[in-house]
């Protein structure tokens, strides 16, 4: 179990840094001292990150990247690494997604989502791990999601990509521990971000809307599970307790699920959503 006690002088690469939750650590980073390389497809909302970086005295480095394709991201990598002399963090932090039946979902996209939210942290994860294992020192954070242990209804996709990256999180985290790396999983709950657009609001059901909580909280608990060694956090803490009831009295959960989504907009809108 490694320890990332202090910010200062580390060199951090952090993905989907153009908004939400990555925007946010990205800026919590620089601001304890780390150099912060900052990946998103859109370039000009990074530089407006980074400038933000750079004039409160941070130091940080534009790299437009589509985390989907390997070639990119192995470009980058390369390019952050050759810029701060290696990568110490990287948070796989990138991805986005939908509220919709599967029946209604276009291949294309789910493909896409896969691409963009499990394989954009694999390809980064093996650009980045072998220079920390040559090091014996680093740390990979994957934000993957509740809905990664969890899967909900209308977000087959979504919560296949995110299952996908907590099994590959959970794997690696043995894996390379001897080898002085240390894998902190990440499950948001529901975050204030431009991830709930409006298709998505418009399908959630009350009581999910009265339990968002805003990215610097989450922020707070990350950099905060870094410093005390921890694998796997969840955030906020009270929704972890909802794993124990799936792996002890599963179908009791599937009712639960159910009634706080398809059965709770069948009831607000007084038919089951199509």
């Amino acid at each position: 179990m490694r320890k990332l006690e202090s910010l200062r002088g580390v060199r951090a690469l952090v993905t989907g840094a153009s908004s939400g939750i990555g925007r946010v650590l990205a800026r919590r980073l620089a601001d304890g001292g780390a150099r912060v390389a900052l990946v998103a497809r859109r370039e000009s909302p990074l530089r407006e990150v980074a400038a933000e970086i750079e004039a409160a005295g941070g130091q940080a480095l534009v790299l437009p990247c589509d985390v989907a394709e390997r070639e990119s991201v192995d470009a980058s990598a390369r390019r952050a690494c050759d810029e701060f002399g290696g990568i110490d963090l990287l948070v796989n932090n990138a991805g986005y997604g939908h509220h919709r039946r599967f029946l209604d979902w276009d291949v294309a996209d789910m493909e896409r989502m896969m691409r963009v939210n499990y394989f954009g942290a694999l390809y980064f994860t093996k650009a980045l791990l072998p220079q920390m294992v040559e090091r014996g020192s680093g740390w990979i954070v994957f934000v993957s999601s509740v809905a990664g242990r969890i899967a909900s209804p209308e977000e087959s996709a979504y919560a296949a990509s995110k299952f996908a990256m907590a099994g590959l999180a959970a794997a690696l985290s043995i894996e390379v521990e001897d080898d002085g790396v240390h894998v902190l999983t990440v499950n948001p709950g529901v975050i204030r971000t431009p991830f709930f657009d409006e298709e998505a609001l418009a399908r959630m059901p009350p009581v999910a809307k009265r339990q968002f909580v805003s990215p610097e909280r989450l922020v707070d608990a990350i950099v905060a599970a870094l410093a005390a060694g921890k694998r796997e956090i969840t955030f906020p803490r009270w929704i972890a307790s909802g794993f124990l009831v799936q792996a002890l009295a599963p179908a009791f959960m599937r009712r639960q699920v159910r009634r706080a989504t398809l059965d709770a907009l069948a009831g607000d809108s007084g038919h089951r959503p199509k």
